[in-house]
């Protein structure tokens, strides 16, 4: 009774404001181009015929891209899961040092846009690779790269991936309660016992949502298999229907829609799936202690640092080198040597090419113009969203991730299907303007900038907010005096962390691009199938260099977060010291005599 007083006291002051524009937010960004998608692809030319969406899913190239899109995405998968897991249990129960800093560094490693990633192995491997021709150890010239192809898109893929799974299962880890291992421990249970037969079952959940999550992003993967895969005609559903737009324009949009359903369907039955397996079985705390590193491993921590080191060396270490020594030498295929060091490709990319200088303005105008209006709209969404919605936030919620859960080249065909033609009333078209890249951009990462808000927000208590009504404060003077001072860290936060994947993304301006508004990710992927290798390796190490500062501007802003804001910060004590003592034969209490009938049926 009391909620439902004070629920209607906030809508009388203002609340229904609040809720029109979640509202308006989720019909704008997530319904209209889901429901806009599924019209282009059933009804084609304005008339039901699902004939024609039946053609286009079972043509033979359609279903090679399918069984390509497939095949690569599972067994990335397959090499994934095990990479993050074992790092997410490295890092998160043993006593291995430097653990914040390797956790940063492989989730870096993730957020550097896939193209980048894609570009850093190909030039290492070849036998073009300035690395291995200085080394001497380059393969024999004119034989083919063993990275094109189905064998380099699954590897990058899975290395790429890798600490998408060690997120989700670092977030798992972190919702198992220390009493599990305590009361474990009382029992003489080895720590290896302890993983094995108490923490890995309790984790399952999280385990098959970070396969699911895995697979998902390697269906709508672009910019991998497009430069991987696409020089040996190797397609997936994404480059096809990206080839395919290219090639003949809007003329094919039925088509590509049919496609494009095709791809956002199964993405959005695994991340459905993701999402109830960790709502439905995880472990949650109810106000016991967290886990913490308990597993010391002696002599053995030198073989478990090496580990780590070795995952970092190949996913982000080895590609940087890679990119570096390709964009110092001359022209790609000659070896890095004193001799031929040059910083010429950098000159000119950032000084002298008139594309790639506009390419830079048009992604830090973009991806900074929509981080800054995303920052604006964070706090107030999420106040309808917490404050207002109730039961059916969990709802509101869901739908606000349908633009992140879709395939970038999905929203892309959706936006071409929005502005394609004037928009009704004011008789402006958005199309081939950076408007339609902006709102894009908007759409896609709403839900990205709005999560570290939202824990904020359930955490922001509401007697402040109550005293505020009863003096006759309305919403908005609540807002700008309680609501966002608290909020203000993680607002910036999301705005970063929104700008940070916009900037150099590929899978949306792909599509969207026209003359005059090509961003860096265009004109790196253009550059490259040009054969201007160096040149687009300058522009790589540009990228990871932006990426890596707005990331530590994000680190710098964490303790300023709720906890679980930022997907690579954990509750590790600085260098990786722990206290010992904590962990030893705890005296038996009441907390650990409850949990131990669960450890038992674990």
């Amino acid at each position: 009774m009391r909620h439902r007083i004070q629920t209607k006291s906030f809508l009388e002051r203002g609340g229904f404001g609040l809720l029109a524009l979640v509202a308006l937010l989720v019909f704008a960004f997530d319904v209209l181009p889901a429901l806009r998608l599924l019209i282009a692809a059933l009804f084609p030319g304005g008339v039901l015929n699902p004939d024609i969406m039946l053609a286009a899913l079972s043509s033979r190239a359609a279903m090679n891209a399918a069984r390509a899109t497939l095949e690569t995405a599972l067994l990335s998968t397959l090499l994934a899961l095990p990479l993050g897991t074992a790092m997410a249990l490295v890092l998160g129960i043993t006593d291995t040092r430097k653990r914040r800093i390797a956790s940063f560094l492989f989730v870096l490693s993730v957020m550097i846009s896939p193209q980048v990633i894609a570009l850093a192995f190909l030039h290492l491997v070849g036998p073009a690779s300035p690395i291995l021709n200085a080394l001497g150890l380059a393969p024999e010239a004119g034989s083919a790269n063993p990275m094109l192809g189905r064998g380099g898109i699954i590897l990058v893929l899975g290395l790429h991936h890798a600490p998408l799974v060690y997120v989700v299962m670092s977030a798992g880890l972190k919702r198992i309660p220390l009493a599990v291992v305590e009361a474990a421990r009382i029992d003489g249970a080895r720590p290896i016992d302890i993983m094995t037969d108490h923490l890995m079952p309790l984790l399952r959940p999280h385990l098959v949502s970070a396969a699911l999550l895995a697979f998902v992003a390697g269906i709508g993967n672009f910019g991998i298999p497009a430069l991987l895969g696409a020089p040996v005609n190797y397609l997936t559903l994404p480059v096809l229907i990206y080839r395919r737009l290219s090639s003949f324009g809007t003329g094919m949009i039925g088509d590509v829609s049919a496609l494009g359903l095709l791809v956002a369907a199964i993405a959005i039955v695994c991340v459905a799936a993701s999402q109830f397996l960790t709502r439905k079985d995880a472990v949650h705390l109810d106000e016991d202690t967290p886990l913490k590193p308990f597993w010391f491993l002696g002599r053995a921590r030198i073989a478990a640092e090496i580990f780590v080191g070795a995952v970092l060396v190949t996913t982000l270490v080895l590609p940087i080198l890679s990119l570096m020594a390709s964009a110092l030498v001359p022209s790609y295929g000659m070896p890095l040597s004193f001799a031929t060091i040059t910083f010429d490709n950098f000159v000119e990319v950032l000084a002298r090419q008139d594309v790639t200088i506009r390419a830079f303005t048009n992604s830090l105008l973009y991806a900074g113009g929509a981080a800054l209006l995303l920052s604006l709209v964070v706090v107030p969404v999420a106040y309808g969203l917490i404050r207002l919605m109730g039961r059916w936030r969990i709802l509101a919620a869901s739908l606000l991730e349908i633009a992140y859960v879709l395939p970038g080249i999905v929203l892309a065909i959706a936006c071409i299907l929005l502005f394609l033609k004037p928009l009704p009333l004011v008789r402006v078209s958005l199309y081939a303007t950076p408007w339609i890249i902006v709102f894009a951009y908007l759409a896609r990462f709403l839900s990205v900038a709005l999560k570290p808000v939202l824990a904020g927000m359930a955490q922001v208590d509401v007697a402040q907010e109550e005293a505020a009504a009863i003096d006759g404060a309305r919403l908005a003077q609540r807002l700008f005096g309680i609501v966002l001072p608290s909020l203000l860290p993680a607002a910036v936060a999301g705005g970063l962390m929104a700008f940070l994947l916009a900037f150099s993304e590929l899978t949306v301006s792909a599509l969207l691009w026209s003359a005059g508004t090509e961003t860096i990710g265009v004109v790196l992927y253009n550059l490259e199938e040009a054969g201007l290798a160096s040149q687009a390796s300058a522009i790589a190490i540009v990228i990871v260099a932006v990426v890596t500062v707005a990331m530590l501007v994000l680190d710098a802003l964490g303790k300023y977060l709720p906890e679980g804001a930022l997907p690579w910060q954990c509750e590790i004590e600085s260098d990786g010291r722990m206290q010992r003592q904590a962990f030893q034969a705890p005296a038996r209490s009441a907390a650990i005599s409850r949990l131990e009938p669960k450890a038992a049926l674990s």
